[in-house]
Parts: structure tokens; C-alpha cells; sequence
């Protein structure tokens, strides 16, 4: 285990600073990245925004600001291995290659897959692309950002005859109306959050719009809430197209000069009554008629829309009637308006750019267009080139289960937690005759199926570029040593290329080799034939690559010769789409009412993202302020369905659809409507007992785009009867928690776990089964048989003030402040006799108790807003004086101004 002892090694020496990415979502946020050294010479990563990227100026949210606490080497795979014995990479990568090229000979191209990730980058993505649809010919390469975006790249194509996304993030600053569609910004997209904040902070006519199921954070910024139903949203764009038409709102000059179809689609929208809009969306009509007097009469307007749009069975048509609204008015392509789909991945653009989905060819030509075929096939000099689309990412699942996929490549995701029916992708994985993994984590749900398991380079150690949701292409660069045996995406690939016979097309020996063929083919027979060019970097340097600046697509071979490299360019204002005659098609949508729940599921469940944690865990769960915000799976349940299914506040419930069941906490709020439920996404087998939401959700696709409906499926809910709560805090993790529910998290000095059982515990065997350790053994402990209340503390025997865990036992949910006590262990307890204090659960009056952490840069818990708010602290900014809560990366200003709202009466009397 030498390698596990390892630390990370920096690439510059310190206070050298490295302008990189971040690679959390599809802001696409600069990051200054410097090593730093303390009093004894340790080295860290001081990380900060920067200041001269367009993308966030300076800004960066929980995640991003933690970033240089996520780079050590635990947990991480540090070398190949071939069915769990440790290998060497010559005979690892030959033995990938062999059972590549063996399957293909048996059964067919199609007989393998490539499942890659929005968290690899352009130069990887482009690499695996060629690989698998110009080497091996197939086009059995999909991405998990299939299950993010694809129905925006949907409509885009559909509209726009290319996957265009027409403005720039500075559209925001400029609008005077914008319209968040299923988009919960606040926590999701933070940075963007913050850049509309400070515009609306500036210009108070700046209105906002939040049409979302929930009241997410997000509706602090906003002027108008639509609690829409879930997917109600093509009726309600349909219904306003009609609304533009009858009060005269149109722009007749650009739909008569760049468009097509507007009599067909205006036609199918005008089937809805206002009574069928009210029925499909649960609004009223006061509600629709504000927002489509807001929108009608507001010319500078850009809709941003995300998951709650594109998760949906009609991703497509929700985005097709949003961009028929932006056609009719002209809305598109100008300073302050447009539709403006916001990326979750940080290089999700970047794999569509690329041609990573299965359905698409580099560089955004078309996979079905035979001159697209042609081209691509001629530059590459390739051997084939796949002529259909390929299996999308559900699909692709589904053939490994049926055996007509034998070996699938998985690189940098997670798909038994992000898939939907992810018991059955489980399933298939297991009897999948090759499994290849490429992570940067030793486990995770997938990697303990691999065959193959491949170290891949984390963020820090990697290079290459990615694409944010604005079409800027940005440089992640290194400042990083690659540890042990780790080595890049795009190297990996290009040796089993190697072995596989196809050498000379993959014989790159830097990145920049690939970026510059990758521009090079952008370029390649356009002449503006095509959206996505960036030929003014066909023959860049390997020197002119170091220093790369941030820069938007298109940029041009004659924008290069011009000396010009600065683009601000905005798509369609003029029209001149990419469909054959140019012109932009309005899509005729049919808004249907979202099928009736059935009976014995009648709750709609919803899944999404919680501000600090990110897709699976594995890198933000590394930090422990990253988990002191939300620690465990939760349910948000409103109070008349908990009434109603006799759910306590915190205690656990089942939540269960007709595929599965998981147990997660309850956290009873009316952010959520009634009959409608919220389970985050991030938690695994790795972080939770069974907290897996995705288990819940049926394979039920968007028919256009393939993207999965997670937004809408069909539950109920069930108290999870337990005799027997506990929360407890080690220093040490046990090797194993057993506990029909438990959640485990790091803290700072160690780690927490929640826990819950049905039956009564026999002491002894409980704090065995939770922390390994002996009942007898605890320093102090509490029993009281009347209320079942017991707790125990164990200190360090060398070292009497360190505490080393403790537990807290109750037949109720644990009333333990638990900012409280995760402080304990990195607490000196060198009075005995303040020891004792511990089992009282609670801080002495002299310790105030912080209360449920709010900000994470500075652990400001809710008490303590709430107290400054009554000693008179009535503003954000206030509260930032008085506590610093809100002043770091800015995520915790929407909870603070909720906490400050809920308290100004208190402070008032």
C-alpha cells in the first residue's frame, strides 16, 4: 500500500500560480490554482477565482472554492489491474485491445461500446470518438451527458438545423426579463446565480421568472414563482405562442424572412384552451396571464432552462416550444435575448462538439449526412466509418444486458447510480462477459464490475479543454505530478488503439496534437457550412496551446489572419441557420396532459442536485465543509402528505416506485408542492445504505433525444419504522456499518454516521455493528431506561484529551446538535470534568450551538444568522459584516436572506 501513502506532487513550486478550469458544472468557471506551504513546510492548494475569466470574473461557488481540499491521493486508483490482481500497463492495454479486436472479429462492431463522460475533456472525448466510429465503426459511443442535455441538442437540431446554443452568459446581464425554466441556478449553477443577482442588484427593472415545481432557493431572486406542475411546461410556452399572436407581439419581419412552419406551429398551440393550460401547468390564470404579459411585452428576454426541462419524456417538444417563442419574436441572436440551455457538466459542450453521442459526428456534422460521413472518413484517413446512429446511453445498458454489447469501455462515471433503473444496469454490468473502467477512484458502484480497471489523471493532473454552456473553450490545465501509474484519458485510448493495428492514426505524443487536428477538422471544407469552426487554431503550437486564452466558438482560419482573436459572436439574429435553405423551423408541438400517476404510486417524485455536493460524491465528499450543509439522502415531503403517510420530521422513510425502494430522511417542507416529492441525486452505496434515487426511475425516454424522464416518476412514501435511532462521530471509520439505515460523511477530525434500525438494540451489539467498538471500553457513558436515551464517549488512551468517538442512542431521531458535536473531535478536552458535559448532547451555555452549517467557506450555522438578524443584522451584506456568512464564494446568500425573512418579525417586536 506505498502508493496509498503518496501525496500530491506539484508540477510549479510554490506560490507559482496556474490558471486552470473548474471541473464542477457548465459555468465553466477560470480557477487560480497556487501551491502554498504552512509553518512545517506542508504543501496545499490555495485555489481562487479568477478574476480575468469571462466566465465568472473573480466569482466561484462551495465547490469551486474548495476545490484544493479534494486533490489528496486517498481513495484513489493508482495503478492497472486485471480481475483485482495488480498489473502493468503494456499487458493491461494489450489485453483491452485483444478482447476489443477478438469480440469485433465474433460478433460485429456493434458488439462493443464506449461509455464516456462530460467529466473527461475535449482532447479525450475526440480521441474516444474516432477510435470507436472511424477504427472500429460503430457508432456505440454515448455519454452521460445523454442524461443531461441531449433534448436541448434535440431542439437545437430540430430548429436551428445544427446544435447551436445562439447567446453568451452576458445576454443575462443585459436582459430585462429572464426566465428560468426548471433551472434551480441558486445551487446548480452558482456562479451564474450570482452574475443575474449582482445585474438585478444594479438595474431593479431587471424582472425574474421562475417557473419550477419546487421553491428552490432560486426563488429569491425571483418576481414571479410558477409552481408549475411537472411537465406542464409545453403548455405553457405553447399557450403563450398563441398569446404573442392574438396581442400582436410578434416580429412578422424576421418570421416571414428567416423562418418556416410558423402557421403550423401556431395552429397546433392554438388547440389549447386557457382551461387546458391551466389543467396541464396548475396555475392560474392571474399566474399565466402575468407571465405572458411580462414576457409579451418585454423585449429583451432570454429563457435559460436546464434539467427540469430536458429530464422529461417531452424534453424535446418543452424545448421546441420555448424556441418557437424566441423565433416569433425575434427574441434570438441580439445583446440581452434568446433561449439559453445551461449545461450541467463542465465539458458536456465540449462532447457535443466533439460528436460523443451516439447519434452525432465530430465537429457537429451529422452522423446520417453521407457528405459529413465522407469528410470525416477522408480526413482520418479511416479505415470505415459508422454509418447509423449507435446505441444511446439507456440503450446501451439495455444491449449489455441482452448480451448483444460483450465489452463496454467506462470511463470517468458512475452509470449504477446515474442511470435510471440502475438496479438493472447493476445487472448487466455483473454478467457482462469485459468490463473495462477508467476512474480516478479506487470504488465506486461501477468500478467493482470491471475486469479492467484503468487509474485515469484527476482534475489538477489532467490537461486539455473544455467547452462551457456559452461556447467558450477554456484550458484545464495541470499544476499537478501525476501519481503512481495514473495517466490520461486520451493516452489510454490511444495505446489500445495501438494494439488493436491502428497506430499511425493514433500516434499523438502531447494534447495539443489532438487540439490542433480537432481544429483542424472544424475547419476542414466549411466555409460556413457548418456552426462550430475554430480554425484559427488549426496550426497552433505546442508553446501557443500552453498559454491558450478562454475563448467562444466560432473563431475562424480568417478571423486568425486578421489577428482578431477575440469573439463575442452571437448566432441568428439575421437569420442564416443551418438547415438547407438557411432558415430556422418553428416545430409544431403537441402539449399533452402528463400521464395520470398510478394509483398505488400517486406521488410525483422529482431528483435533482443539492448546492455542495456534485454527481456521485466522488470528489466532494472528500472535504468535510462540502458535506456539512447536507450530510444524508433526504426526501422533502410537504407537511399534508407526511400528515397524510404519518411521516415525523427527521424520522426515515421508504420511498419506493414500481422498480424499487431506498430509505432516506425526511425533511418535511412546503418548498415542495403537495403530492410531490424531492430526492437529491448524489448518494451512493459508497456514502448511504440504500440511498440510491435513481433505483426509483423507470427507463422512460424522451422519444427524440433518448434522454431519461427523471423529473416525474410515480412513488409513495412509508415511515420506516424504527425502535432504534443513533448519530455518532470516529475518528477512525469502521470497516463496515451494519444498519438496516445508515449515511456516513466526513467531518473535520473524522467522520459522522447516522443510523436508524427497526428493532430495539442490545447496546453492545449496536455500537459493535456502528463503530467497532466495545460498549465497555467508552470513558463516560449515560444510560436512562426510562426515555432510551444512551451515550457513550471513548478518548485516545495515550492521549486523554483527544476524544475518539462517541454515541448518541434514542428511540426518536437524535435531538444532538450535530455542528456541535462534530466539533468534539477536533476539540482539546483537557478538563475531566467538561467531558461529562458531552453526554448532556448539547453545547454549554457558554458554546452557542451554531445550529444546521449555511455557509460552508466560514461554518456559519442557522442559529447563529438567526441571532444576528434579531440583534438588528437585517441584509445580506449585514449579516456578512457581523459573521462573514456569505462573503467567500457567495452560495449561502438565497438560505441567508430565507433565515433573515423568516427571523425580521422576531427582530422587529
Amino acid at each position: 500500500m506505498l502508493e496509498q501513502s503518496l501525496v500530491p506532487k506539484t508540477l510549479n513550486p510554490v506560490g507559482e500560480t496556474t490558471k486552470t478550469t473548474c471541473p464542477y458544472c457548465g459555468v465553466g468557471c477560470g480557477v487560480l490554482a497556487t501551491p502554498v506551504a504552512d509553518e512545517q513546510g506542508k504543501i496545499s492548494i490555495d485555489i481562487k477565482g479568477d478574476p480575468d475569466h469571462p466566465s465568472n470574473f473573480g466569482r466561484l461557488c462551495s465547490k469551486g472554492s474548495a476545490l484544493g481540499e479534494t486533490v489528496d491521493l486517498d481513495g484513489r486508483l493508482l495503478y492497472p489491474s486485471i480481475n483485482g490482481a495488480r498489473s502493468d500497463w503494456e499487458t493491461t492495454l494489450k489485453l483491452v485491445a485483444d478482447k476489443f479486436n477478438d469480440t469485433i472479429k465474433k460478433h460485429g462492431p456493434d458488439s462493443v461500446a464506449f461509455y464516456v463522460s462530460g467529466q473527461i475533456l475535449s482532447e479525450d472525448y475526440y480521441v474516444a470518438n474516432k477510435l470507436m466510429k472511424g477504427f472500429i465503426g460503430s457508432a456505440n459511443i454515448d455519454t452521460n451527458s445523454r442524461l443531461c442535455m441531449a433534448s436541448s441538442v434535440a431542439g437545437h437540431k430540430k430548429a436551428f438545423g445544427t446544435d447551436t446554443v445562439p447567446g453568451t452568459y452576458e445576454d443575462l446581464e443585459h436582459a430585462d426579463l429572464i426566465v428560468l425554466v426548471g433551472s434551480n441556478l441558486a445551487w446548480c449553477h452558482p456562479v451564474i446565480y450570482q452574475r443575474i443577482a449582482a445585474a438585478k442588484e444594479q438595474r431593479p427593472n431587471l424582472k425574474v421568472v421562475l417557473v419550477d415545481p419546487r421553491r428552490t432557493m432560486t426563488n429569491d431572486l425571483a418576481d414571479l414563482h410558477l409552481a408549475i406542475r411537472p411537465d406542464g411546461d409545453c403548455a405553457l410556452f405553447s399557450g403563450l405562442l398563441t398569446h404573442l399572436e392574438n396581442n400582436k407581439n410578434l416580429d412578422q419581419n424576421y418570421i416571414d424572412n428567416y423562418t418556416n412552419g410558423f402557421d403550423v406551429a401556431l395552429n397546433m398551440a392554438s388547440n389549447l384552451s386557457l382551461e387546458n393550460i391551466i389543467e396541464q401547468t396548475g396555475l392560474s390564470a392571474d399566474e399565466i396571464n402575468q407571465f405572458y404579459t411580462m414576457f409579451a411585452e418585454t423585449q429583451k428576454t432570454v429563457t435559460v432552462y436546464s434539467q427540469g426541462v430536458n429530464q422529461s419524456v417531452s424534453g424535446t417538444d418543452k424545448v421546441s416550444a420555448i424556441i418557437n417563442c424566441h423565433l416569433a419574436t425575434g427574441r434570438i441572436g441580439k445583446i440581452g435575448m434568446g433561449p439559453f440551455s445551461i449545461t450541467g457538466q463542465p465539458n458536456a459542450m465540449g462532447g457535443r462538439e466533439v460528436g460523443g453521442l451516439a447519434n452525432t459526428l465530430a465537429c457537429h456534422m451529422d452522423l446520417e449526412n453521407e457528405d459529413h460521413r465522407n469528410l470525416v472518413q477522408t480526413f482520418w484517413d479511416a479505415p470505415t466509418i459508422a454509418t447509423s446512429q449507435g446505441a444511446k446511453a439507456v440503450e446501451m445498458f439495455d444491449k449489455v444486458a441482452s448480451g448483444d454489447i460483450k465489452a463496454i469501455w467506462i470511463m470517468a462515471t458512475n452509470p449504477v447510480d446515474s442511470l435510471p433503473n440502475s438496479s438493472a444496469v447493476e445487472a448487466a454490468l455483473e454478467k457482462c462477459p469485459f468490463v473495462v473502467v477508467s476512474d480516478v477512484v479506487e470504488h465506486t458502484d461501477t468500478i467493482r464490475y470491471a475486469n479492467v480497471k484503468l487509474p485515469a489523471l484527476a482534475w489538477g493532473e489532467k490537461d486539455g479543454t473544455v467547452t462551457n454552456s456559452e461556447r467558450r473553450i477554456s484550458h484545464q490545465k495541470a499544476f499537478l505530478s501525476a501519481p503512481s501509474e495514473a495517466t490520461s484519458d486520451w493516452w489510454q485510448m490511444c495505446e489500445v488503439a495501438k494494439h488493436m493495428g491502428f497506430a499511425t492514426a493514433f500516434n499523438y505524443t502531447n494534447v495539443s496534437e489532438i487540439f490542433k487536428e480537432y481544429a483542424a477538422l472544424s475547419a476542414h471544407q466549411n466555409n460556413d457550412t457548418r456552426d462550430f469552426d475554430i480554425g484559427a487554431y488549426a496550426d497552433i503550437a505546442n508553446d501557443e496551446y500552453e498559454t491558450l486564452k478562454p475563448f467562444l466558438w466560432p473563431l475562424t482560419k480568417d478571423t486568425a489572419q486578421k489577428g482578431n482573436i477575440i469573439s463575442n459572436h452571437r448566432f441568428f439574429a439575421q437569420g442564416n441557420f443551418y438547415t438547407t435553405d438557411r432558415k430556422a423551423r418553428f416545430i409544431a408541438v403537441e402539449a399533452k396532459q402528463s400521464e395520470v400517476t398510478e394509483f398505488s404510486f400517486p406521488l410525483a417524485l422529482n431528483t435533482g442536485r443539492v448546492r455542495d455536493h456534485w454527481h456521485t460524491m466522488t470528489r466532494t465528499a472528500k472535504t468535510p465543509r462540502l458535506s456539512a450543509h447536507m450530510a444524508e439522502p433526504f426526501c422533502e415531503i410537504h407537511p399534508k402528505d407526511a400528515q397524510k403517510y404519518k411521516i415525523q420530521e427527521a424520522g426515515i422513510v421508504e420511498v419506493e416506485s414500481a422498480i424499487g425502494a431506498i430509505r432516506v430522511r425526511a425533511l418535511i417542507t412546503d418548498r415542495v408542492q403537495e403530492g410531490a416529492v424531492f430526492v437529491p441525486l448524489h448518494w451512493t452505496d459508497q456514502y448511504a445504505s440504500n440511498g440510491r434515487v435513481d433505483k426509483l426511475v423507470p427507463p422512460v425516454l424522451d422519444p427524440f433525444s433518448g434522454q431519461p424522464a427523471y423529473k416525474n416518476t410515480g412513488v409513495i412514501i412509508r415511515p420506516f419504522e424504527a425502535k432504534t435511532y443513533g448519530f455518532a462521530i470516529c475518528r477512525e471509520l469502521p470497516k463496515e456499518i451494519n444498519a438496516p439505515y445508515w449515511a456516513k460523511a466526513k467531518c473535520i477530525g473524522g467522520w459522522r454516521i447516522e443510523f436508524a434500525f427497526a428493532k430495539k438494540q442490545d447496546t453492545s451489539n449496536l455500537i459493535t455493528n456502528i463503530l467497532g467498538l466495545k460498549k465497555d471500553d467508552a470513558n463516560i457513558s449515560f444510560e436512562d431506561e426510562t426515555s432510551g436515551i444512551e451515550r457513550f464517549v471513548w478518548f485516545n488512551k495515550e492521549q486523554a484529551h483527544q476524544m475518539e468517538a462517541a454515541i448518541f442512542v434514542a428511540p426518536t431521531p437524535v435531538e444532538v446538535s450535530r455542528s456541535w458535536a462534530v466539533d468534539l473531535l477536533s476539540t482539546r478536552h483537557e478538563d475531566p470534568q467538561e467531558r461529562f458535559r458531552i453526554i448532556a448532547g448539547r453545547p454549554s451555555q457558554d458554546v452557542p450551538d451554531k445550529g444546521a452549517i449555511v455557509c460552508s467557506c466560514f461554518f456559519v450555522g442557522a442559529n447563529e444568522i438567526a441571532d444576528a438578524v434579531k440583534a438588528g443584522n437585517i441584509s445580506v451584506q449585514a449579516i456578512g459584516k457581523c459573521l462573514n456568512a456569505g462573503t467567500n464564494c457567495g452560495s449561502c446568500k438565497s438560505e441567508i436572506s430565507q433565515i433573515i425573512s423568516e427571523n425580521q418579525a422576531i427582530a422587529a417586536e
